[in-house]
């Protein structure tokens, strides 16, 4: 048996249990920290497939900043509040639902109409996208044609980062402020 075989045999049921673990998991650290596993079994798998650029990315961004940037603002929005899980608008699971069914047959029919389902690559694909190597590839799509988009989603995830901030320093300032007034009426009473 080969031994990508069995990498891939060991981490799969290792990556769908971390997922499906997560989905259901109450504590939003916890949920996190499968959220890092996860990511680190896709990881394994793109080393498996040869891909040691995308195996560098999931580990340093994903797996290192982006999961340091979800664990900071769960951290700073504090995770002790347990919520209701009662429904507050009624029918919202069916309507949920029915939108991510709809999504995922819009999905499968843009692909279908757009690219198909080919077998097989174009005549000289692999050269005309790959020339100069995968890591050059991706570096003239994504910095000429989509290059735009790219820094707009940059600044779009600092603004959100900034904005959890400021909401969380107005709320705890709002707390405490509440409690000094509710403290100085038990003083006085």
């Amino acid at each position: 048996m080969p031994l990508d075989n069995v990498v891939f045999w060991v981490f799969a049921p290792i990556c769908i249990g971390s997922a499906i673990a997560m989905l259901f998991q109450r504590n939003a650290v916890h949920a996190a920290l499968l959220l890092i596993v996860n990511f680190f079994t896709i990881a394994v798998f793109y080393l498996v497939l040869g891909a040691s650029f995308l195996f560098a990315v999931q580990i340093i961004v994903y797996a290192g900043a982006i999961m340091v940037l979800f664990l900071f603002v769960i951290m700073l929005l504090g995770v002790d509040r347990h919520e209701s899980l009662v429904e507050r608008i009624r029918g919202q699971r069916v309507i949920g639902i029915t939108l991510g069914v709809g999504l995922a047959l819009e999905l499968f029919f843009a692909i279908r109409a757009g690219i198909g389902f080919a077998a097989k690559a174009p005549a000289n694909f692999d050269e005309t996208v790959n020339r100069g190597g995968n890591a050059q590839a991706l570096g003239r799509v994504l910095f000429r044609q989509y290059f735009f988009p790219f820094e707009v989603t940059s600044v779009l995830l600092i603004v959100a980062a900034i904005a959890v901030v400021v909401f969380a320093s107005r709320q705890r300032r709002a707390i405490t402020r509440a409690e000094a007034v509710s403290a100085g009426h038990r003083e006085a009473a």
